[in-house]
C-alpha cells in the first residue's frame, strides 16, 4: 500500500505526463485502447478464473456481461475515434458576417474511476475506454470486494497499457477516502447512492465533476391480462428449472454471493416473518458456499426491506395489482430507478409508461439489453444517479466541447458599444430578433424611432 506521499508523487506525475500533451495525441489514443483489446483476448482465461473466483461466474455468462461487451465497446471506439476527435462546425446567425465557429472535443484531465463489484471488469473499464479515447490519464480503484479481478486488473492493466498514464490503485473504503482527498478533474463513480454521496460531498472542495452510477430498484412490469397471476408464478418456477436444473446450486450457471457479509444481508431480508410468508419459491440459503436459492416472493409487506433497498441478489419481489395502470403510480411513489421494463403489447400503457414516469431508460419486453448498445446512453437520473455513458457518450462524459469562434477584422458591431441611445437600442433589438429587414431599415433611418428617454 502507497503511503500517501507516495501516492501524491504519482498523482502529481501523471498531472505532468497530461501536462506534456502525450495523451492528446490520436496516436497514443489509439494505441491504448489496443492495449486494452489486446489485454482482453490475452487475459480471457485470467478473467474468467478472477470472476469465477470472486463471483462463481460461469465463464459463458462473464463472457456475456464483460469480456463480450467490452470487446464490443473497445472495437467501436477505435472505428469512431477519428470522428469523434474531429472538431465540429457550429451555425451561426446569417448576422455574423466573415464569422466561423465550431466546437473542439478536448480532454478533461486527470480523471478517477471508481468501479463497483457486480461487474468487476465491465465497470472498470467501460468508463476507462471513454476516458482513454477522450485523452484523459486515468486512475481505477476497484473494488475490494472482488480482489481476484481487482489484482488482475493491477497487474494487465500495468503490462499492456501506458503506466506513466493509466494506474490502478487497490485497497478499501480508507483508500477511495484518500484517493478523493487529492484534486481530479473528473470522478466516475459506481456503487451505492450511500457512498455516491461521500464521493459528492469530497468533489465539492476542488468543484469537480461528476458522474454518478448508483442503480436503484428497476421494476419489471408485467401485463398478465392475458393470463392468471398463478399461472405466470408456476411459469417462472419452470423456467428457473429449465435454466438452473432441480439443484440450481449444483449447475454452476448461478452466481454466488460475493461475500458473507452480503449473503447474510440478503438471508436477513427474508427472515423478516412476514416476508418469509410471502416466499412461493425457494428461499434456501447456504452460507458456506455463499449460495442462494433463486427465490420468487408475492406480495411481500411494502414497507419491508426487500422492497426498499436494493437487493443485488436472486430473490424476486412481485407486487400484485388490480389494474395494470397503477404500475405507473407504484412506480411513482418511489424514488427513480435506472431502468424499468415493461412487458406489454398495449400500446397505450408504452406511451403512457414513456410520458409519466422517470427512469434512466425504459425497455419494453426484455431486460438489460440497453447496456449492451453503445448508441444508448446508460445512465441514472435522481436517486438512480446522474451522468451518461457507453460509446461515444462515454467519450463525451470525459471531454469539454470548447467553443472556438474567429472572427475577421472586416466586420464590427459598433452598436454594441457606449454611448447608449435608443437608435443603438433599436438596431440592437432588431439583431437579437434577427430581423435583418428592420435592421437595415433602421440604419437608413427609415424605421420609426422606438420611444423611450435617452436618459434612462
Amino acid at each position: 500500500m502507497e503511503t500517501y506521499r507516495d501516492l501524491e508523487r504519482d498523482l502529481e506525475d501523471m498531472r505532468e505526463y497530461y501536462r506534456y500533451g502525450k495523451t492528446k495525441e490520436a496516436s497514443w489514443r489509439k494505441s491504448q485502447l489496443k492495449g486494452l483489446l489486446t489485454l482482453l483476448k490475452e487475459k480471457e482465461g485470467d478473467i474468467f478464473k478472477a470472476l469465477n473466483q470472486d463471483l462463481g461466474k460461469h465463464h459463458v455468462e462473464a463472457f456475456r456481461d464483460e469480456i463480450g461487451t467490452l470487446t464490443k465497446t473497445v472495437n467501436t471506439a477505435l472505428e469512431s475515434l477519428k470522428d469523434w476527435m474531429s472538431s465540429k462546425t457550429a451555425k451561426l446567425p446569417r448576422i455574423a458576417l466573415l464569422t466561423s465557429a465550431e466546437i473542439v472535443p478536448e480532454p478533461l484531465g486527470h480523471v478517477l474511476i471508481i468501479s463497483s463489484w457486480n461487474f468487476p471488469f465491465g465497470l472498470s473499464l467501460e468508463p476507462m475506454i471513454g476516458a482513454l479515447a477522450a485523452g484523459n490519464t486515468v486512475v481505477l480503484k476497484p473494488s475490494e470486494l472482488a480482489p481476484a479481478c481487482a489484482s488482475l486488473l493491477a497487474n494487465a492493466i500495468s503490462t499492456y497499457l501506458d503506466n506513466k498514464s493509466v494506474k490502478v490503485i487497490q485497497g478499501g473504503s480508507s483508500v477511495g477516502e484518500q484517493l478523493l482527498q487529492h484534486r481530479w478533474d473528473k470522478i466516475f463513480f459506481t456503487g451505492s447512492a450511500h457512498v455516491g454521496r461521500i464521493v459528492m460531498s469530497a468533489a465539492v472542495k476542488h468543484l469537480t465533476p461528476v458522474t454518478l452510477e448508483l442503480g436503484g430498484k428497476c421494476p419489471a412490469v408485467l401485463d398478465s391480462l392475458s393470463s392468471s397471476w398463478d399461472m405466470k408464478v408456476e411459469l417462472l418456477k419452470n423456467t428457473i428449472k429449465e435454466m438452473f436444473g432441480e439443484n440450481p446450486k449444483e449447475s454452476h450457471s448461478i452466481a454466488r454471493i460475493i461475500n458473507k457479509q452480503h449473503l447474510l444481508r440478503l438471508k436477513n431480508l427474508l427472515e423478516d416473518p412476514h416476508v418469509d410468508a410471502s416466499i412461493v419459491y425457494g428461499g434456501s440459503v447456504d452460507e458456506d458456499n455463499l449460495f442462494i436459492e433463486p427465490t420468487i416472493l408475492v406480495d411481500p409487506p411494502l414497507q419491508a426491506a426487500i422492497m426498499t433497498d436494493e437487493v443485488f441478489g436472486p430473490l424476486l419481489p412481485i407486487i400484485t395489482l388490480e389494474k395494470i395502470e397503477d404500475s405507473i403510480q407504484f412506480i411513482n411513489s418511489r424514488p427513480k430507478s435506472l431502468a424499468i421494463y415493461c412487458f406489454t403489447k398495449n400500446k397505450t400503457l408504452q406511451r403512457m409508461m414513456i410520458s409519466e414516469t422517470s427512469s434512466g431508460s425504459v425497455i419494453f419486453n426484455d431486460t438489460i439489453i440497453q447496456y449492451a448498445a453503445d448508441t444508448l446512453p446508460f445512465g441514472g437520473v435522481g436517486e438512480s444517479g446522474f451522468g451518461r455513458y457507453h460509446g461515444k457518450f462515454s467519450f463525451d462524459t470525459f471531454s469539454h466541447e470548447k467553443a472556438i469562434v474567429r472572427r475577421s477584422f472586416l466586420t464590427d458591431f459598433w452598436f454594441r458599444f457606449p454611448p447608449w441611445n435608443n437608435y443603438k437600442l433599436q438596431l440592437l433589438e432588431s439583431a437579437f430578433n434577427y430581423d435583418y429587414l428592420g435592421l437595415v431599415l433602421v440604419i437608413l433611418g427609415l424605421k420609426r424611432h422606438r420611444q423611450g428617454s435617452d436618459g434612462i
